[in-house]
């Protein structure tokens, strides 16, 4: 069972980088959460480095334009990874083919424009993607919904019906299902897949606990340091961050004051271990830590 510990600092030495979620971990999608960057800054202060590794489906740079308007420091952290980053490369080789139809907001319009330095170069070397009307597309591509503060999956069960009809892959670009933003809840891309699936369609994920965005964050980790460094996962998300890093063979610390807080007892700083360790059991998951925040 997870051994829960009181801080980041208690295990650091044991691991040269941490793959850190955000959502629920680092900030709220609203201000960052000050003993999180604490943790990372001390973490990075004594040698380790770090990889924010996000589902947002947008693009690292787009992902780093949010950090720094959010207000987390840049000494925080050493390099970010996105669900994004990782459809994105997938897009461009081919995967839903090259007329695709867009589910997502306007914030999302820089998934098709807008490339980390690592995969422009690949970008320029690939044939244009167009976005065209579902009726004419080879593929969906599917960032989010359109408009994630008030509709909900239902909103769009006749377009998925008509995609699947027409027998097009999904390219889901974030397989979260929901997420805090503050003190909302929000729909992410990952719902609609589910729901597309569920009708007997094809989805394609490229974000946690999926490989692709592992890979590219490896290939990332390489460049700031030589080996085969020690990773620890972090993250709030049992389905996505933990089970992850399991499937990865990296070890695992559970965020367990995020998405799922309420099932660990009235105070989501301090879990309830007798809690966790029966709802990681009723999951057929574990962790290799735990503790209420990132601290």
């Amino acid at each position: 069972m997870a051994e829960i510990i009181s801080a980041l600092a208690a295990v650091a030495g044991r691991y040269d980088a941490v793959f850190c979620d955000l959502w629920g971990c680092l900030h709220n999608g609203r201000a960052p959460f000050p003993d999180a960057v604490a943790a990372l800054q001390g973490y990075r202060v004594g040698g380790g480095s770090v990889v924010l590794l996000t589902n947002a489906p947008r693009p690292k740079p787009s992902v780093v334009a949010q950090l720094d308007g959010m207000g987390v420091p840049r000494d925080a952290w050493d390099e970010v990874v996105t669900s994004g980053d990782a459809a994105q490369f997938a897009l461009l080789s081919g995967a839903v083919g090259r007329r695709v139809f867009h589910i997502g907001a306007p914030k999302d319009e820089a998934f098709f424009s807008d490339f980390a330095p690592d995969l422009a170069e690949y970008a320029a070397t690939q044939a244009d993607v167009q976005r065209v009307p579902l009726k004419e597309a080879e593929g969906v591509v599917c960032t989010g919904l359109r408009d994630d503060l008030t509709e909900t999956p239902q909103d769009y069960r006749a377009e998925l019906l008509m995609a699947k009809t027409l027998g097009l892959p999904m390219l889901c670009a974030n397989p979260d299902i929901v997420v805090d933003w503050g003190d909302r809840r929000l729909w992410c891309a990952g719902a609609l897949a589910r729901d597309y699936e569920a009708m007997g369609g094809q989805a394609l994920y490229f974000g946690k606990p999926h490989p692709p965005i592992y890979d590219l964050a490896r290939r990332r980790l390489v460049a700031l340091r030589e080996g085969e460094p020690a990773v620890l996962c972090i993250g709030d998300g049992i389905a996505t961050d933990i089970q992850g890093g399991m499937a990865e063979g990296l070890d695992t610390l559970f965020i367990t004051g995020g998405i799922d807080a309420a099932a660990f007892g009235a105070d989501p700083a301090n879990p309830d271990k007798g809690l966790l360790e029966a709802w990681l059991a009723e999951k057929q998951l574990s962790a290799t830590y735990a503790m209420g925040h990132l601290r």
